[in-house]
């Protein structure tokens, strides 16, 4: 067997250039990189050397780039994958927040942080965080906790090792998530004869586990012997490519599907099987059907306390719970009935046992009421001169404006769960960071769904809070010509937490807008001006027309367009017929008469919840 002599580093990236998926594409779709000490002598010189067989992009900040990736990986569906590398130090931990979004979301992104010396000679290096008890820990030991897979490279060889393991991880449809490498500095460098044979192409395929005959064979007979059964779709559809399948089986069987945010857009808004959001920012439609369930489906879904209602949105005394899921994890959770399995494979294998069995057809009257509630939120209100506009009025006017191309995402703040409620969805048109809704996700995000998918129109919601967090990527998307609009809703501060904060704990206003906040000064932030000084195509939206136009004009550019608009802090998303309550701690004691009055209504709605079957 012959033999190829190489440093780590070249042996790394000239490994992950070969290594395809069953379309013919190549995993990792390149690598994001900001070089220093730690990495730019060797993963540096090696990317360099490899060109575009596995290429690489300049970034503004370790985090934000694993966002891209990450909306990237979310947006292929997990088929396709990217790889971040950064410095020791600062550069590392600065992607431990973006670790840990993967994780929660199962999204598969490969993370290479220089570490130290593994020869210790120079130690301690700059950057170094030096352990006092273990001197085998560095700052990259962070990772570990939110990585799916964590090694340390101290040898070349290695390579041999953690790279196929890194690989079947990220392909893994039941443990997908994040992988670390975490590469020595020195080691990078270093030389070794490695196997010509190791960087063969390899094919990865996505397996797709079959059912236990027991656990289908229980299932099968728990939808039989429902009277209201609902099916609760989590983002396992779509990662699964189980769409079209899963439409038809509802169609067929006459059984209500209701979306958490990651399974939003698996069914078009106008399929009539789709009754909307579940949970805390659910629908009329969606939570009506979910309370009145005696067994509820959960077909690719974590349950996560939105989705759910803090587990009192499920109020049949009847009700059972299955959770069809690929990671047994997920499927045994609150004492569901497991199938574990394929979303697609299972609902084909389940719709066969049911044959032309059906439920109670759902009451397609609670759709269609919700739907024109929906229009009717949404259109525009008749206010006074210098009314600021709600975030309903704003999503209403995107959707009237774009066409059944348009991918609405956002991640954090009031927008996700207003998205979730009132956008009605193409299918594939939505995509949501919610697991971990992590602010500074959504410039990002943007410019890595746009990378993912080109030929649909990309509209990012982002609010003045988030934008401020992280806004850098956005003078990378224009330096790379990525195009994708954004809307900033501007409502001076975090009016989202201000809400909660007022409204939902009874407390008062404090530290989250800026006019309540300990500020000597009013700031007034040029949104329009900072975004055209980093060569976006940038414009202030008088009202909710002017926004209209603007979305229309933006559609063709070859480079981001930020929309500024302005909007009302003070009034949430929400209306009388629609979400749910949400388990969010209320103090016990307190001199404030509204927290004392949200702790007895906390303490009722808390006697709802049914934490196991």
């Amino acid at each position: 067997m012959g033999t190829i002599r190489l440093t780590a580093a070249q042996a790394m990236v000239k490994w992950l250039s070969v290594q395809m998926t069953d379309d013919g594409e190549r995993f990792i779709d390149g690598v994001w990189a900001i070089f220093g000490h730690g990495n730019v002598a060797g993963l540096g010189e090696a990317l360099h050397d490899v060109g575009e067989a596995l290429p690489t992009w300049r970034g503004q900040n370790e985090q934000t780039m694993a966002h891209t990736a990450i909306a990237f990986a979310k947006a292929s569906k997990r088929r396709r994958a990217m790889a971040v590398t950064s410095s020791i130090g600062p550069g590392a931990t600065n992607m431990v927040t973006a670790a840990a979004l993967a994780h929660v979301n199962r999204l598969p992104v490969l993370l290479i942080p220089g570490d130290v010396f593994a020869n210790r000679r120079p130690d301690p290096v700059l950057q170094q965080v030096e352990d006092f008890d273990d001197g085998t820990v560095s700052a990259n030991d962070c990772f570990r906790p939110v990585s799916r897979y964590f090694d340390r490279v101290t040898r070349p060889e290695h390579l041999l090792t953690c790279l196929p393991r890194a690989m079947s991880v990220m392909t893994d449809p039941a443990n997908c998530g994040p992988v670390t490498l975490s590469f020595c500095q020195d080691v990078q460098a270093e030389a070794y004869d490695y196997p010509e044979a190791f960087f063969e192409p390899r094919v990865w395929r996505i397996r797709r586990p079959e059912p236990d005959a027991g656990e289908l064979a229980e299932v099968v007979e728990l939808i039989r012997a429902a009277k209201n059964p609902v099916i609760l779709c989590g983002g396992g559809v779509i990662y699964s490519g189980a769409e079209e399948v899963l439409g038809a089986f509802a169609t067929r069987h006459q059984i209500p599907v209701v979306e958490t945010q990651a399974g939003k857009s698996a069914l078009a808004q106008a399929h009539p099987m789709n009754f909307g959001a579940s949970g805390v920012d659910g629908s009329a439609a969606a939570n009506a059907v979910s309370e009145n369930a005696d067994l509820v489906i959960g077909v690719g879904t974590r349950f996560q306390d939105f989705t759910t209602g803090s587990w009192a949105l499920f109020k049949n005394p009847a009700r059972r719970l299955v959770s069809i899921n690929v990671a047994a994890y997920d499927a045994v959770k609150h004492g569901a009935v497991p199938l574990v399995a394929d979303a697609k494979v299972a609902l084909e294998k389940i719709g066969a046992a049911l044959g032309d069995h059906t439920a109670g057809a759902p009451d397609a009257k609670l759709r269609s009421d919700w739907l024109e509630a929906v229009t009717a939120h949404c259109a525009p209100r008749a206010g006074g001169e210098g009314d600021r506009p709600l975030d309903a009025e704003v999503i209403g006017a995107v959707q009237r404006a774009t066409g059944e191309d348009a991918v609405a995402m956002c991640a954090a703040g009031t927008m996700p769960g207003a998205l979730k409620l009132l956008w009605q969805a193409s299918q594939g048109g939505y995509h949501m960071e919610y697991g971990f809704s992590c602010m500074g996700y959504e410039i990002a995000g943007a410019m890595g769904l746009k990378l993912a998918t080109p030929e649909r129109e990309v509209i990012c919601f982002v609010g003045d809070g988030s934008y401020m967090m992280a806004n850098s990527e956005l003078a990378t998307a224009v330096m790379r010509r990525v195009p994708f609009t954004i809307v900033l809703t501007d409502n001076r501060g975090y009016g989202c937490i201000n809400r909660l904060q007022t409204l939902g704990c009874g407390g008062a206003s404090f530290n989250n807008l800026y006019a309540t906040s300990n500020i000597v000064a009013q700031p007034e932030i040029d949104y329009v001006a900072h975004a055209a000084s980093m060569g976006a195509l940038a414009v202030k939206a008088a009202d909710i027309p002017a926004l209209e136009a603007e979305i229309a004009h933006a559609r063709g550019r070859d480079r981001p367009t930020v929309i500024v608009i302005e909007t009302n802090p003070a009034e949430g998303p929400g209306f009388g017929e629609a979400g749910h309550w949400w388990d969010v701690a209320v103090p016990a004691v307190s001199d404030r008469e509204g927290v004392r009055a949200a702790y007895a209504a906390y303490l009722e709605n808390r006697m709802q919840q049914r934490l196991v079957d």
